[in-house]
């Protein structure tokens, strides 16, 4: 029976309560007792929805639409006629998740409330074909629709208002991420009538309608993974011409929100579990630090002047270069995004960003405070899933009433390649209480109706109003001239002032529009004027000191890459003004002089009166600076023995970014001769130098000498060996395997020593007479994983001269790389392993990643017996079972922290889960646990890399630049190679999280470990 027990009991007043709108936080104990008496199908049912859900003070929620209207929205828009526009997404992944498919390809859906009590009636297909397959952004613009699907951008028209489309076709192609997340995601419409898009840190490349590439317009740049760098945002004029790009280096930017002034805002998702999902404010043209601005090295990748706290390290908030981020959220899975600037939603919500994020469960706005030259911001929760952990809000968009609508992806996970249930999709409307879904009349064919639809909080309507002013050109001055200077809201001010500017003397509005009182609408008058392509120079010069922080800030932005020969004189007296505490003023200055620094420097070395480093502000510039003529004051702030060293680390690691190849290694060089023997500045000098120029230095040569001393048996030790290759070195290396040969470093060390040509002193140890030095030998080699090293291991695990002890260390340890393990498979195959070996091979195999290997491994075992356990129940089954949290976290220390850690413990290896249970419900837990290949975590897919000396290696790719490579591995083990060892990289489709986990625990350990998992919430 469906019905809980306890509605047959009160009747209609259990339903009721649910279905009573005006129900919020006040009464979230009545509602938390009802929903608790439901059974898991009740709590699911579209009945239930809206009370499972808390609701901001002063807003009411109700179900607009559910399934099986819809299923898996991804995204959405609302037309001007209130219509929600759906993308699913049913075929989501179906190659990693398993899950069935619709071989007609997903859809496009129109949800129409057509009797008006705020409910959809009809639903209509606008489109379905099988190039649509899980799509991730939808714009109606009038009669277009464009959908975001990663390869291809297409644009659907309906030429005969059927609500069908009759045409497709193709804008852009090329994208990355086809069927991912990270791929293309939504258009939106600027005010001053761009279009605006984005996609993830899978997107890669942009290319045209014809597959030719595409060119940043602003630096001339093809726009590919070797330009620019991870997650990009665009601006584009209509059809897709001149794409400029406007921010790089984010991870999965979900979205991107522009404001009516044309500020951009956008989320931005970390790697899972290090609780740094953040919301940025769009500085234009910036870098926002998810990877290596120089190398592209990973966030985890050893630097300078590491940040204290991981949610910031992760975004390399240290670094010159990196703009600030707006708001740090936490863990999440952060989506769909815009800026609410209607009047129906009560005050702290208008003009605010407002967003969604699934992984939390919650929808929220973020008001915001001009902070200097950015801003300040706070969380404020609009609608949470309270009671019902699958509510994932996918996105938000804004009716033309001004309610807001509200896609529910439904669903156990939050994507990542897993979808747990496909049937199910909810789209809420979100108002305060009373508020009908009424559509405003929109009659865009008079100049008046034309006016009024600019002035809406829906984007369809605005784009309606906006394209017949356009149109009109000088027709339609008088009327945006009235509503300039009439509107108490300027806001809507700047939405007429960009129409204005676009006309032929558009100069005028934009002059006077530079005089306003409000720094907004002198802010949007300088944007509009740099998209003119004018003269902007006698502007800067009029706004150079205005008194508005963030006027300067956009003065200094307007110079990036300009000309003029007055340019830098007006760079260095914005840069004057600098006051020493703002990051963001400093970040625009630095991306003002891009393409221009060693000019503007100059400028402002001249104009500085004294010691340009002695205050906070100029130290600053020089450690943002971009230039060699900024080397020697660099070199004296990092060199300076009167302040303390981690105090200078700041501009040690300002030399990475500075372009003055010869004089960085000449300063260097001197703070090397005048450190006084400092080891840990020492360590840092060399840290920066050329290995090339180090060798050819005797004075470098004998101070790496030293410290290569001074640090030996520390990580430093094998960091410089490593860099350095110094053969003088053997012995020590030698020496390190064995004393560590059970960690990292005793591994690390002897694989050092074989690429370092020491092969001969491995072989010394084995052959010699000391059995525990020999024993510690293998153990260092099992996971180095190359030829060499797996030779060595094979000829002893098989020579029977040799103890049957030492044999059986060498049989073990040759199942600890891919390559050993697969070796280990075809000796057992041959008889070449035979006996009691054979349990020392399965031994060894025991932990490798690849289910078959170890199954296979030991079934060779006398009796062969099978890996597999007793059949574990169902999910359903396992969901009604009661687990013991406290002994769950047991069961994880025992199974689970060799690959995660939770708070800090554990191995750094897979995914952090100290706020799963914020994240994922029970069945997602168990779903995680028992199908890991369905739901690999981005930035957590396992790489089989292979080396010129034919070892191959399988882990997580921490970190990839064009000249080193960062490797993971189960137990934390982090490892660095060169690129130039690699033959090839192939991603594997299969999670590195061991299949069958589930076989080393009981049942009840197996529900005792998901309901401490489930207790791991965001405090």
């Amino acid at each position: 029976m469906r019905i809980a027990a306890a509605s047959l009991i009160i009747g209609g007043t259990f339903i009721g309560a649910f279905q009573n709108r005006n129900l919020n936080r006040a009464s979230g104990s009545y509602l938390n007792n009802l929903f608790a008496q439901l059974n898991d199908d009740d709590k699911h049912d579209p009945k239930y929805a809206v009370g499972s859900l808390n609701v901001a003070n002063g807003l009411e929620a109700t179900l607009f639409a559910a399934e099986p209207m819809l299923t898996n929205p991804t995204n959405i828009d609302v037309d001007a006629r209130g219509r929600v526009w759906v993308c699913e997404a049913y075929n989501y992944r179906p190659a990693i998740n398993g899950n069935p498919t619709h071989k007609e390809g997903d859809r496009i859906v129109i949800l129409e409330d057509t009797n008006g009590d705020g409910k959809a009636d009809l639903t209509k297909v606008f489109y379905q074909d099988p190039s649509i397959e899980s799509p991730l952004g939808i714009w109606v613009q009038g009669n277009k629709v464009i959908v975001s699907d990663s390869p291809n951008v297409w644009v659907l028209t309906d030429e005969n208002g059927d609500d069908k489309a009759d045409k497709k076709e193709l804008l852009f192609t090329g994208i990355g991420g086809e069927q991912h997340d990270h791929g293309m995601h939504t258009f939106v419409f600027g005010p001053d009538g761009k279009w605006y898009f984005n996609f993830g840190n899978e997107g890669g490349q942009l290319l045209d309608k014809d597959n030719n590439a595409v060119v940043d317009i602003a630096t001339g740049k093809t726009i590919n993974k070797q330009n620019f760098k991870q997650g990009m945002v665009f601006r584009c004029d209509p059809d897709g011409k001149n794409v400029e790009v406007l921010g790089q280096n984010f991870r999965n930017n979900y979205e991107i929100a522009v404001d009516s002034y044309g500020t951009l805002w956008q989320s931005d998702n970390d790697d899972d579990g290090n609780k740094g999902v953040r919301i940025n404010y769009v500085m234009e043209y910036g870098n926002y630090g998810y990877t290596d601005e120089m190398t592209g090295a990973g966030w985890q990748a050893n630097r300078d002047n590491l940040e204290p706290e991981i949610p910031r390290r992760h975004w390399h908030l240290n670094d010159p270069g990196v703009v600030p981020n707006l708001l740090q959220t936490g863990a999440g899975s952060p989506t769909g995004i815009l800026v609410y600037e209607g009047n129906l939603l009560p005050e702290t919500f208008r003009n605010q960003v407002i967003h969604c994020d699934a992984g939390p469960n919650v929808v929220r706005s973020y008001p915001v405070q001009k902070e200097g030259a950015g801003y300040k911001a706070q969380i404020v929760n609009i609608l949470e899933g309270a009671r019902d952990q699958w509510f994932r809000p996918a996105d938000v968009c804004v009716a033309p009433d001004g309610s807001l609508i509200i896609a529910d992806w439904y669903d156990p996970g939050v994507g990542g390649h897993q979808a747990g249930d496909q049937n199910r999709g909810r789209v809420y409307r979100v108002a305060p209480p009373n508020s009908p879904y009424t559509m405003p009349k929109v009659d865009v064919s008079t100049t008046d109706g034309a006016i009024d639809a600019l002035q809406s909080p829906n984007m369809a309507i605005r784009y309606a109003g906006w394209q017949k002013l356009h149109s009109m050109g000088a027709k339609a001055e008088k009327s945006l001239v009235k509503l300039y200077k009439s509107s108490a809201n300027p806001r809507m001010q700047a939405r007429a002032l960009w129409l204005l500017s676009q006309l032929d003397n558009g100069r005028k509005y934009i002059e006077t529009a530079l005089k306003s009182p409000n720094p907004d609408l002198r802010i949007t008058g300088l944007r509009a004027a740099r998209e003119r392509k004018t003269d902007i120079i006698p502007y800067l010069k009029q706004l150079v000191n205005d008194p508005d922080t963030q006027v300067r800030r956009e003065c200094i932005l307007a110079l990036r890459r300009n000309t003029s020969p007055e340019a830098p004189a007006l760079w260095a007296q914005l840069a004057s003004q600098y006051d020493g505490n703002d990051r963001w003023y400093l970040e625009a200055l630095g991306i003002g002089a891009d393409g221009n620094w060693d000019s503007y420097y100059t400028a402002w070395l001249n104009q500085v009166k004294g010691d340009p480093i002695a205050n906070a502000a100029g130290r600053d510039i020089v450690w943002r600076a971009r230039t060699k003529e900024s080397v020697p004051l660099l070199a004296k702030l990092a060199g300076d023995p009167t302040v303390l060293v981690n105090q200078r680390l700041r501009y040690f690691r300002a030399f990475d970014f500075n372009p003055g190849a010869t004089e960085k290694s000449t300063a260097l060089l001197g703070i090397l001769q005048t450190n006084n023997g400092s080891t840990e500045v020492t360590k840092l000098a060399l840290r920066h130098l050329d290995p090339a120029f180090v060798r050819d230095s005797p004075v470098a040569t004998n101070a790496l000498a030293k410290l290569i001393n001074d640090v030996y048996g520390t990580p430093e030790y094998l960091e410089l060996v490593t860099r350095f290759e110094p053969v003088s070195e053997n012995n020590r290396l030698k020496q390190l395997a064995l004393t560590k040969a059970m960690d990292g470093m005793g591994r690390d060390a002897a694989r050092q020593l074989l690429k370092q040509g020491g092969a001969p002193l491995v072989w010394d140890v084995l052959n010699g007479p000391d059995a525990e030095a020999t024993m510690n030998m293998l153990m260092a080699l099992r996971r180095i994983g190359n030829k060499e090293s797996i030779n060595i291991l094979k000829t002893v695990a098989l020579d029977t001269k040799r103890p049957a002890s030492v044999r059986k260390e060498a049989t073990r340890s040759l199942g600890g790389s891919m390559e050993g393990a697969d070796l280990v498979l075809d000796l057992l195959k041959s008889g070449a392993i035979t006996g009691d070996y054979k349990k020392a091979a399965a031994q060894g195999v025991s932990n490798d990643w690849r289910k078959n290997i170890r199954q296979q491994a030991a079934s060779y075992l006398d009796g062969g017996q099978s890996a597999e356990g007793k059949k574990l129940p169902g999910i359903n089954e396992l969901l009604a079972m009661k687990g013991d949290a406290a002994k769950g976290v047991s069961v994880f220390k025992n199974n689970c922290s060799i690959c995660h850690q939770v708070n800090g413990e554990g191995m750094d290896f897979g995914p952090k889960l100290s706020e799963i249970g914020s994240k994922l419900p029970r069945e997602g837990q168990y779903l995680a646990i028992l199908h890991p290949d369905a739901g690999i975590s981005f930035g957590f897919e396992g790489w089989e890399v292979k080396f010129k000396d034919g070892s191959s290696m399988t882990g997580i790719v921490s970190s990839k630049t064009e000249t080193d490579l960062q490797m993971k591995f189960p137990g934390g083990v982090v490892q660095n190679y060169k690129m130039a060892d690699v033959v090839s990289m192939k991603q594997i489709d299969s999670s590195m999280m061991p299949s069958g986990l589930q076989e080393a625990m009981s049942t009840q350990e197996l529900v005792d470990l998901v309901e401490y998992l489930t207790s791991l919430k965001k405090k």
